[in-house]
């Protein structure tokens, strides 16, 4: 099968993977922990650890990494123009969305989620390995371009400005504790001010081996919760770990949406952030 015939699928179902395996033009890229992937992982896919889909700072722990990075991540898979990637993780996305988020940042867009990654996996009966198999080696890597792509990223000070214009819809992903500043995790709690709480986990059937929601389902619970669909939103977590599923989400609804990689461990460090605390915005 032509590996084209993915390029249109933001998410695929475990079971359209399977004919695709060890196609040359494939990346399968696991994000689950190191235990998981030591004991299965799904055929010819390459481990890549949370940490190097980051850069963290004194006041931020989630940020996108630098240029230098990004090119040793893309060397790393053996990542050319040509190939596509398919990312998935033991978690309900969130690792394997922040992955495919990073290469969009990069202007990298032949991407696919694996719909309830190793679970929906292992439920569907599919194969395992423990093998870890070679890279084989590509003519020329995707060219890592200098400067990030801006509709998916936003910075500290732009978001700032939207806010304090309310020029923006923010969606806060992280749970009502922490939305309301009940569980602060930096040194000032709660969320930004109009904010929105829904949290990503929502968006999880954890009835069904962590697959998402029927997107129908999801818009209408946003919708209900305030968002317009229709109108740009920008999303946040605390290190855009949780966010990177929101984003997907988002992606999948064809909702304009950025992701402040900031998040709260940079908004909630900063002296002169304003934040809004309890369950409504003052």
């Amino acid at each position: 099968m032509a590996i084209s015939d993915l390029t249109s699928s933001l998410l695929i179902e475990a079971e359209d993977l399977v004919p695709y395996l060890g196609h040359p033009q494939l990346r399968i890229v696991d994000l689950t922990r190191a235990s998981v992937y030591e004991q299965l992982h799904i055929p010819h896919a390459i481990h890549v650890q949370p940490k190097q889909l980051v850069k963290q700072q004194e006041l931020a722990s989630g940020l996108l990494p630098d240029h230098e990075k990004l090119q040793q991540l893309i060397a790393a898979l053996g990542l050319s123009p040509e190939h596509h990637v398919v990312a998935y993780d033991d978690e309900g996305g969130a690792w394997a969305s922040r992955f495919l988020w990073n290469l969009h940042c990069i202007g990298f867009h032949q991407t696919s989620l694996l719909n309830g990654g190793i679970h929906a996996w292992l439920g569907a009966g599919l194969p395992t390995t423990t093998e870890k198999e070679p890279i084989e080696p590509v003519s020329h890597f995707f060219p890592v371009p200098e400067k990030i792509l801006s509709q998916y990223q936003i910075s500290y000070h732009d978001v700032l400005q939207l806010v304090e214009k309310k020029e923006v819809q923010i969606w806060d992903c992280r749970t009502f504790d922490e939305y309301t500043g009940q569980r602060l995790a930096a040194r000032r709690g709660g969320h930004m001010p109009n904010a929105l709480n829904y949290e990503w986990s929502r968006a999880l059937n954890r009835e069904n081996h962590l697959k998402l929601h029927e997107l129908e389902y999801i818009q209408h619970s946003l919708q209900q919760t305030g968002f317009d669909l229709a109108q740009p939103v920008v999303v946040y977590c605390q290190s855009h770990h949780r966010s990177g599923l929101a984003y997907m989400v988002g992606r999948l609804l064809n909702w304009n949406i950025r992701a402040y990689d900031g998040a709260w461990s940079e908004w909630g460090n900063m002296p002169s952030s304003p934040i809004v605390t309890g369950e409504k915005p003052l």
